[in-house]
């Protein structure tokens, strides 16, 4: 495993919530410091299908899901999720589930980076793929997590530099269904998977075997 530096000091403390800082790479840093102002924009729950442009295709700003938070927070990065997806999927269509959950025989650039599989997928190829565990510093500033909500729907979200004062937990930056949040849900729902991507990872990335 690639060793991932970081600076945890703690900042300050507001209204039962602990700031800290930050990562060594900057990448992720952005991510998170996006993905928290995120969660102060009015953003209403849509998931239909859109055409959009490629690359940097994104639907309208007010509207959005669990996954166009991440998508949008990378991109503000430098990082552009629907072009690494789509070259990805491209590369090897059977390693994502797109045939399997909904029926397709090619990869879309107008969804395939805006569904929580097609992204889990992705960042066990291109990232690191990390123990599930209940101990919440396990989950460093910047990780993703997925999760199984009631009715079998698959969700994701951010860790972010905030921790609640009252649990320990680190915050996480979603969009579960009215709109993006900054909240203490890590052990809520069900953990599916906990990734890390950066930077630092991609420089030091091997080539697929597959």
């Amino acid at each position: 495993m690639i060793p991932i530096r970081f600076r945890t000091v703690f900042m300050a403390f507001s209204f039962g919530v602990y700031s800290l800082v930050g990562h060594a790479d900057p990448f992720v840093d952005q991510v998170v410091t996006s993905a928290i102002d995120r969660t102060t924009q009015d953003v209403s729950y849509d998931g239909s299908y859109r055409s959009i442009p490629y690359p940097g295709g994104d639907v309208p700003l007010n509207l959005g899901v669990c996954t166009d938070l991440i998508i949008r927070s990378f991109r503000a990065a430098g990082i552009d999720l629907q072009k690494e997806v789509h070259e990805d999927i491209s590369q090897d269509f059977d390693a994502y589930p797109s045939a399997r959950i909904w029926g397709m025989s090619r990869p879309d650039p107008n969804i395939d980076h805006r569904r929580v599989p097609n992204l889990q997928i992705f960042f066990v190829r291109n990232g690191q793929n990390l123990p599930i565990t209940s101990d919440p510093g396990d989950y460093a500033i910047g990780d993703i997590v997925t999760w199984m909500l009631p009715g079998n729907l698959p969700h994701i979200g951010i860790i972010t530099n905030q921790t609640s004062a009252a649990s320990g937990r680190p915050l996480v930056a979603h969009n579960i269904g009215s709109g993006p949040r900054l909240e203490d849900m890590l052990f809520d729902f069900e953990i599916t998977g906990h990734y890390r991507y950066s930077t630092e990872l991609q420089t030091n990335a091997l080539p697929h075997n597959d």
